[in-house]
């Protein structure tokens, strides 16, 4: 874990409550797809806790909805705001279990970590198939920025608007793939795993967390091999150690 100050470098609006902040800073202990950040807000007591995007060139990608005080306090900062932000949160996902098919699964504000995935396991030589979920087509995002990866991309949006309609679960394959990696909330994380039977994957929990690094150990959850903290064992857990 990292405390150090980063600058923003443009915040900008990519879709229906949705923003892409990219910062500068030290990023150096942003080591593995699937971690977060927590950043403290002037005038808010907890930090928000925010998936990584992507990291590279001293550059930061966050995306996040503003769908309270503090991320559209968020949503209002301008280029070159200070930001105190502790980065390196969280184990990430183990990409060495991949196999040479793997199938990225992310739904609304769990998309942002699964580009940084998608991009590392390409550069590796996987082949990555992607379904994206959305409610509607003005919440899409980032569904070209996947395609141009090279990845094969579905979009799946709640009311049809565009994409197939449905669920992420509606566009999951019956086979082809190796291993999967999904992030959303949990009702659809719950579909996920029943949907891909004996298939092998990893989960990103999105909990709402206190300190971010452990210590309060608000964010337990029970699993098989015992209580864990999302925030310092997780976000990812493991399909085979999930207690639903």
């Amino acid at each position: 874990m990292l405390k150090s100050i980063f600058t923003v470098k443009d915040n900008s609006k990519i879709a229906k409550n949705t923003f892409e902040m990219k910062l500068r800073g030290d990023i150096s202990h942003i080591t593995a797809p699937g971690q977060f950040v927590n950043i403290q807000l002037d005038g808010f007591y907890l930090r928000r806790p925010i998936s990584v995007c992507d990291a590279e060139e001293g550059v930061l990608t966050i995306i996040y909805k503003a769908v309270g005080r503090g991320t559209e306090y968020m949503s209002g900062l301008a280029s070159g705001a200070k930001l105190d932000i502790l980065s390196g949160l969280g184990n990430g996902y183990d990409m060495k279990k991949s196999g040479e098919a793997p199938l990225l699964i992310g739904g609304g504000a769990g998309v942002p970590p699964m580009y940084m995935l998608c991009k590392k396991l390409t550069a590796a030589g996987k082949k990555c198939r992607v379904i994206l979920g959305f409610n509607t087509a003005d919440e899409v995002f980032y569904a070209d920025r996947f395609e141009a990866l090279g990845a094969e991309v579905t979009v799946a949006t709640a009311d049809g608007s565009t994409g197939t309609k449905g669920f992420v679960t509606d566009c999951i394959p019956k086979g082809g793939y190796t291993h999967f990696y999904t992030c959303g909330p949990e009702p659809m994380l719950k579909a996920v795993y029943s949907a891909t039977g004996e298939i092998s994957g990893q989960f990103s929990f999105e909990e709402r967390m206190g300190c971010g690094f452990g210590a309060c150990v608000g964010c337990t959850c029970e699993t098989k091999y015992g209580n864990k903290r999302i925030c310092r064992d997780g976000p990812v857990l493991t399909k085979e150690e999930i207690v639903w």
